[in-house]
């Protein structure tokens, strides 16, 4: 048993990477545990492991008194039969030891892939969270990451990001989601070619997911149109996006370093006349004509406030009369202070 022991330990170093002297120390730990609780001793024990033969020997810790008697700390107690309860022992390590290798092993291949797009399969569903297969591991896709309004087959392929990836007591713990806005960046990536070369850059992204998305994008060359990238010929591209996400509405609008032009790409597709900016508030009003006051706010204000988060303004959206009759009554007040 001594030298299959060695044996085997010097394998698992090779082929698991698992450290012999990791083993050592937990088998130590394990046979004293062993020990005492097979024959009932209540002192303290050590047990020693030569790496070289795999002997085991079994140590009984002497008190000063007794130590002084004999001239030494500790005496040899193994058992006879201790081989059997060490062999018993060594495999019960082994094993435990192999399988918090082989999570370590997967928690390091998927925590550097938090932010990726996965192909997974789903596995079953309850009210709390969806069950996806990635092949080596099961991820979760919880209620809060999934897309109100989308039902998900067991069998049924899917696109999911992984949001985030935390180590459990199994393994890696792995959180997927359909409603991250990293979800759209990489579809972007997969279907644009500009994108992925980085031509083609996505500033910012703004979703309500299963509703709609904004995204704005910008070129890195003269010559390359970027909205014109990411539609795509008859809008092939942002088209296999829209499926992907099960008809959700995606707006693709011009990123600009002009706040005032950013404002009013990001409101498209309504027309804006004017833009007023206060930088320091990071607030805008914005003035739209008398028949663009409800696209530009959108249903139950929709548009606005995506156009908000993709630019991270406030912003106040008023008709060409509104800002008219406002600007009448500033006035008229005005003139009674004075």
């Amino acid at each position: 048993m001594n030298k299959e022991l060695v044996i085997a330990l010097k394998e698992l170093e090779k082929e698991k990477g698992i450290k012999i002297d990791t083993i050592i120390e937990a088998l130590q730990i394990a046979l004293v545990s062993a020990y005492k609780k097979n024959y009932k001793i209540t002192y303290e024990a050590k047990v020693d492991i030569d790496v070289k033969t795999g002997g085991i020997k079994v140590f009984k810790i002497l008190d000063d008194e007794e130590a002084e008697k004999v001239g030494t700390h500790e005496a040899d107690v193994t058992p006879e039969n201790f081989g059997r309860i060490a062999a018993q022992t060594a495999k019960q390590v082994i094993t435990q030891k192999i399988k918090e290798a082989e999570r370590e092993v997967m928690y390091n291949e998927f925590c550097d892939r938090a932010g990726d797009m996965v192909i997974g399969i789903i596995q079953q569903n309850d009210s709390r969270y969806t069950l996806v297969d990635l092949g080596k591991v099961e991820a979760l896709l919880p209620l809060s990451e999934q897309v109100p309004g989308e039902r998900y087959k067991h069998g049924e392929r899917i696109k999911c990001y992984i949001s985030e990836v935390k180590k459990g007591t199994k393994g890696p713990q792995v959180i997927v989601s359909r409603t991250h806005t990293g979800l759209i960046r990489r579809l972007f990536e997969l279907e644009v070619p500009e994108i992925y070369e980085s031509i083609v850059e996505i500033k910012s992204v703004a979703r309500e997911a299963g509703f709609r998305t904004k995204i704005a994008v910008s070129s890195n060359e003269e010559n390359v149109d970027a909205v014109g990238a990411c539609v795509g010929p008859k809008g092939s591209r942002v088209r296999m996006v829209v499926d992907e996400l099960a008809g959700e509405k995606i707006d693709i609008v011009q990123y600009s370093d002009d706040i005032v032009l950013f404002i009013k790409n990001s409101l498209s597709p309504a027309r804006v006349l004017k833009v007023l900016t206060d930088e320091e508030k990071k607030f805008a009003l914005v003035v739209v004509p008398n028949d663009q006051l409800s696209l530009a706010i959108g249903k139950d204000g929709q548009n606005a406030r995506l156009a908000a988060k993709l630019t991270n303004w406030k912003i106040d959206i008023k008709s060409e009369m509104q800002y008219e009759e406002e600007l009448n009554e500033a006035r008229e007040e005005r003139k009674k202070a004075t």
